[in-house]
Protein backbone atom coordinates (compact mmCIF):
# COMPACT_ATOMS: atom_id res chain seq x y z
CA UNK A 1 0.00 0.00 0.00
CA UNK A 2 1.41 3.37 -1.16
CA UNK A 3 1.05 5.92 1.60
CA UNK A 4 2.51 8.22 0.24
CA UNK A 5 -0.07 9.46 -2.19
CA UNK A 6 -3.45 9.17 0.06
CA UNK A 7 -5.34 11.29 -2.25
CA UNK A 8 -7.50 9.00 -5.14
CA UNK A 9 -6.09 8.40 -8.54
CA UNK A 10 -7.88 8.86 -12.05
CA UNK A 11 -8.47 5.41 -13.50
CA UNK A 12 -9.55 6.80 -16.36
CA UNK A 13 -8.63 4.52 -19.32
CA UNK A 14 -6.58 5.42 -22.64
CA UNK A 15 -9.75 5.34 -24.41
CA UNK A 16 -11.14 8.29 -26.08
CA UNK A 17 -13.72 10.79 -24.37
CA UNK A 18 -16.47 10.93 -27.03
CA UNK A 19 -18.81 14.06 -27.42
CA UNK A 20 -22.44 13.47 -29.23
CA UNK A 21 -24.19 17.16 -29.96
CA UNK A 22 -27.45 17.24 -31.50
CA UNK A 23 -26.29 19.58 -34.47
CA UNK A 24 -29.56 20.49 -34.86
CA UNK A 25 -30.90 23.23 -37.53
CA UNK A 26 -31.51 25.43 -34.91
CA UNK A 27 -29.18 28.29 -33.45
CA UNK A 28 -28.94 25.82 -30.15
CA UNK A 29 -28.30 23.02 -32.38
CA UNK A 30 -25.57 25.07 -34.11
CA UNK A 31 -23.84 26.37 -30.91
CA UNK A 32 -23.76 22.52 -29.45
CA UNK A 33 -22.17 21.89 -33.19
CA UNK A 34 -19.09 24.55 -32.71
CA UNK A 35 -19.09 23.70 -29.34
CA UNK A 36 -18.19 19.78 -29.71
CA UNK A 37 -15.64 21.00 -32.45
CA UNK A 38 -13.99 23.36 -30.22
CA UNK A 39 -13.60 20.25 -27.36
CA UNK A 40 -11.99 18.55 -30.58
CA UNK A 41 -9.44 21.19 -31.26
CA UNK A 42 -8.71 21.77 -27.48
CA UNK A 43 -8.18 17.66 -26.87
CA UNK A 44 -10.63 17.08 -24.01
CA UNK A 45 -12.94 14.95 -26.23
CA UNK A 46 -13.28 13.39 -29.99
CA UNK A 47 -16.85 15.10 -31.61
CA UNK A 48 -18.37 11.57 -32.67
CA UNK A 49 -21.36 10.81 -35.38
CA UNK A 50 -24.63 10.98 -33.49
CA UNK A 51 -26.35 9.88 -36.80
CA UNK A 52 -24.40 6.99 -37.12
CA UNK A 53 -25.59 5.99 -33.46
CA UNK A 54 -29.31 6.51 -34.81
CA UNK A 55 -28.29 4.21 -37.92
CA UNK A 56 -27.12 1.82 -35.95
CA UNK A 57 -23.59 1.59 -37.78
CA UNK A 58 -21.41 -1.18 -36.52
CA UNK A 59 -18.02 0.99 -35.89
CA UNK A 60 -19.19 3.66 -34.32
CA UNK A 61 -21.50 1.62 -31.87
CA UNK A 62 -18.35 -0.37 -30.98
CA UNK A 63 -16.16 2.22 -30.61
CA UNK A 64 -19.07 4.75 -28.77
CA UNK A 65 -19.52 0.72 -26.01
CA UNK A 66 -15.67 1.03 -25.59
CA UNK A 67 -15.48 4.88 -24.90
CA UNK A 68 -14.00 6.18 -21.78
CA UNK A 69 -16.60 8.57 -20.95
CA UNK A 70 -19.45 9.94 -23.16
CA UNK A 71 -21.25 13.78 -23.24
CA UNK A 72 -24.42 13.73 -25.10
CA UNK A 73 -25.53 17.84 -25.87
CA UNK A 74 -28.76 19.02 -26.93
CA UNK A 75 -29.84 22.31 -27.81
CA UNK A 76 -33.81 22.48 -26.65
CA UNK A 77 -36.10 20.76 -24.44
CA UNK A 78 -36.82 18.11 -27.65
CA UNK A 79 -33.56 16.64 -26.44
CA UNK A 80 -32.97 14.52 -29.45
CA UNK A 81 -29.54 13.68 -28.90
CA UNK A 82 -30.19 12.02 -25.74
CA UNK A 83 -33.34 10.25 -27.26
CA UNK A 84 -31.26 8.73 -29.51
CA UNK A 85 -29.02 7.44 -27.54
CA UNK A 86 -31.04 5.60 -25.29
CA UNK A 87 -33.01 4.14 -28.18
CA UNK A 88 -29.50 2.75 -29.61
CA UNK A 89 -29.34 1.12 -25.45
CA UNK A 90 -26.98 3.49 -24.14
CA UNK A 91 -27.63 5.08 -20.60
CA UNK A 92 -24.05 6.05 -19.12
CA UNK A 93 -23.38 9.33 -20.03
CA UNK A 94 -23.02 12.69 -19.25
CA UNK A 95 -25.71 14.62 -20.52
CA UNK A 96 -25.50 18.78 -21.18
CA UNK A 97 -28.75 20.69 -21.76
CA UNK A 98 -28.13 24.07 -23.28
CA UNK A 99 -31.26 25.49 -22.02
CA UNK A 100 -30.38 24.27 -18.69
CA UNK A 101 -27.65 27.13 -19.43
CA UNK A 102 -30.31 29.69 -19.85
CA UNK A 103 -30.00 29.52 -23.58
CA UNK A 104 -33.60 29.75 -25.28
CA UNK A 105 -34.00 28.03 -29.17
CA UNK A 106 -34.75 30.73 -31.53
CA UNK A 107 -32.99 33.13 -29.67
CA UNK A 108 -29.70 32.25 -28.97
CA UNK A 109 -26.67 34.04 -31.53
CA UNK A 110 -23.64 31.77 -31.90
CA UNK A 111 -21.12 33.57 -30.88
CA UNK A 112 -16.89 32.96 -29.61
CA UNK A 113 -18.06 33.52 -26.18
CA UNK A 114 -21.03 31.09 -26.36
CA UNK A 115 -19.24 28.12 -27.86
CA UNK A 116 -16.78 28.66 -25.55
CA UNK A 117 -18.74 28.86 -22.41
CA UNK A 118 -20.53 25.57 -23.32
CA UNK A 119 -17.21 23.78 -24.77
CA UNK A 120 -16.19 24.68 -21.13
CA UNK A 121 -19.45 23.18 -19.38
CA UNK A 122 -18.77 20.11 -21.48
CA UNK A 123 -15.26 19.78 -20.94
CA UNK A 124 -16.29 19.67 -16.87
CA UNK A 125 -18.90 16.92 -17.51
CA UNK A 126 -16.40 14.49 -19.27
CA UNK A 127 -13.13 15.35 -16.57
CA UNK A 128 -12.38 11.82 -15.31
CA UNK A 129 -11.82 13.09 -11.83
CA UNK A 130 -14.45 15.93 -10.93
CA UNK A 131 -13.85 17.01 -7.09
Amino acid sequence: MNTQNSQAQCSCSSAPKLIFPCSGASDVGGLTDRAARQMTVDQTGKMFCLAGIGGRVEGIMANTKAAARVLVIDGCKEECARKTMELAAFKDFQHLRLTDMGFEKGKTRVTAARIREVATKGAELLACCRP
